[in-house]
This record gives C-alpha cells, sequence and structure tokens, in this order.
C-alpha cells in the first residue's frame, strides 16, 4: 500500500477533527466558578422584597431618630446609634454571605444613625438644607468613582469580596445622608410638606423603572439613582404620619409609627430567612 503523503494524512486529520464534535470544555468549568462567587455574595437579590424592606427602613429610621432624640439626651441618642451601627457593621462584615437578618440589621442601622447625622449637620453646626445636600452628592459621586476606579463595575451584583462590600456601605451610608437632608430640602426649605414631598419622591422613585423598561436605561444607574430616592420617600411619609398637626403631619406620633414600622420588617425579613426569595440561586433551584 503507498504511503500518504504529508499533505494528504494534514488533510484526512483535519476532516476528521472537523466530524467529531469538540467537547465544550471552557464552559463547564465556568459553572462551579459562577456558583461559587454567587454564594459568596453579601447582598440579597433585588426583588420586590427588596424594595419594600428599603422603604421600610428608611421610614423607621426617620421616626427612630427623631423619636430617640427628642425623648433622651440627644448626645446620648447619637453616640446609641453611632454604636448600633458599628456593631451591626462589623457583624456584616464577618459574615461570609448573605444573611438576611444581618444585613437588614445593618441597613437600619445605617438608616437611624444617618439620619441622625443629617441633622447634625443642619441641626447643630446650622448648615442649610441646599448646602448639605450638595455636600453629601458630592460626597456620593467621588464614592462612586473611587469604587468605579477600583473595582470597575458599580453593581451589586459583585459584591462578593471585603474591599466591594466597604464600597457598598460607603455609598449607602452616604444615599441616607443625601436622602434626608434632599427630603427635608423639600418639605421644609421649599415649603412642600411632608406629603407633596412623598409624591414628589414616587414619582422620582419610579422614573428610573420607566426609563430602564421603555429607553432601555442602564440598569445600574436605574438601580442606584432609585435607591436614593428610597431614602426621601420612606422619610417623607413616615413624618407625615409622625409629626404633628403643626407641622403638616398627621400627628400619630413617631414611637407608634417607629413601632409598626419595625414589626413590619421583621415580618418580611422573618419570611425572606424562610423562604430564601432574596437569593437568586436559591429561587433558581427550586424553579429546576
Amino acid at each position: 500500500m503507498d504511503k500518504l503523503s504529508p499533505d494528504h494524512q494534514l488533510d484526512t486529520t483535519v476532516r476528521i477533527r472537523a466530524v467529531r464534535p469538540q467537547p465544550l470544555q471552557p464552559t463547564q468549568p465556568q459553572q462551579p466558578m459562577q456558583r461559587a462567587l454567587h454564594a459568596a455574595r453579601k447582598v440579597p437579590d433585588v426583588t420586590i422584597y427588596f424594595w419594600i424592606i428599603k422603604l421600610l427602613t428608611t421610614g423607621m429610621g426617620e421616626t427612630t431618630s427623631d423619636y430617640l432624640v427628642y425623648h433622651i439626651n440627644p448626645y446620648l441618642a447619637v453616640a446609641l446609634g453611632g454604636f448600633g451601627l458599628v456593631a451591626a457593621l462589623l457583624a456584616q462584615l464577618i459574615v461570609r454571605r448573605y444573611i438576611a437578618w444581618v444585613y437588614w440589621l445593618t441597613a437600619v442601622m445605617v438608616a437611624i444613625f444617618g439620619t441622625m447625622a443629617a441633622d447634625v449637620v443642619h441641626i447643630v453646626l446650622g448648615i442649610p438644607y441646599i448646602v448639605s445636600t450638595v455636600f453629601f452628592a458630592l460626597a456620593l459621586g467621588v464614592i462612586f468613582l473611587c469604587w468605579f476606579l477600583s473595582e470597575k463595575t458599580l453593581s451589586i451584583h459583585s459584591i462578593y469580596t471585603l474591599r466591594r462590600e466597604l464600597f457598598y456601605w460607603a455609598a449607602i451610608m452616604a444615599t441616607f445622608a443625601l436622602g434626608t437632608a434632599a427630603g427635608d430640602m423639600t418639605a421644609s426649605t421649599l415649603g412642600l410638606g411632608y406629603f407633596t414631598s412623598g409624591l414628589l419622591f414616587t414619582a422620582l422613585f419610579l422614573l428610573p423603572a420607566l426609563g430602564y423598561w421603555r429607553f432601555r436605561l442602564n440598569a445600574i444607574f436605574a438601580f442606584w439613582f432609585a435607591y436614593i430616592m428610597t431614602r426621601p420617600l420612606g422619610a417623607s411619609f413616615a413624618d407625615w404620619f409622625g409629626k404633628p398637626q403643626s407641622f403638616s403631619g398627621l400627628g400619630l406620633g413617631t414611637g407608634l409609627i417607629s413601632l409598626i414600622l419595625g414589626v413590619l420588617i421583621v415580618a418580611f425579613v422573618g419570611y425572606l430567612t424562610i423562604t430564601h426569595n432574596d437569593i437568586l440561586e436559591e429561587r433558581s433551584a427550586r424553579r429546576r
């Protein structure tokens, strides 16, 4: 039998390889890695429950801060708020995965202390709301810039390293302070009152969802814009319910509103702790 020429052998080999299906090896190793990264995420999935609890925490932060400051020594109230924030944040940073009650306890303490910090800037230091609003907006912009330059993303779906988590909570604190100042500015400085301010921020809160749905607005920008709006939105309606009628409120009392909001938060967080509906991987596993 005649030997095949080298060119003929090469041509035959190429044909065999072209016919023989090649295994899709590159995609298989990525699946365990993706599952590991998802499991290491320290924040909940963005669902309807996320936005409900977020709005409840903003309202509770506003009314609880007001209640503590006016019913005990203001300096002691701020010290207690700061201690609670540090303790909750340390717990959140120490745990290796997302735990609903730890995460939302931290969010509640950020809401309470963030409100206190914004009030101190205005009441104690005498800085106008419009100035503090601009200041906190610039501070948030600097945090976002440093975060992006360091990590190349601002997506909360990538919070699985300590550095990204620190950037995340720094941004959260800045959004609470900014939202508090902006809400007080519209209600007091601009004279809109709490209820009208609440309606204004409701429209602003829904605006990025409309932009994302109809005009393909960037998802990360839409999320953070809506997130910032939750603070003055929740706080405006909480103040409307709790503040006296002389301050354009319904006069139900900040203590009562704080209690009601606290019970609702515990109920929703308890539900998520049992069902894990705020964890994407577990929801996906149940669908298979």
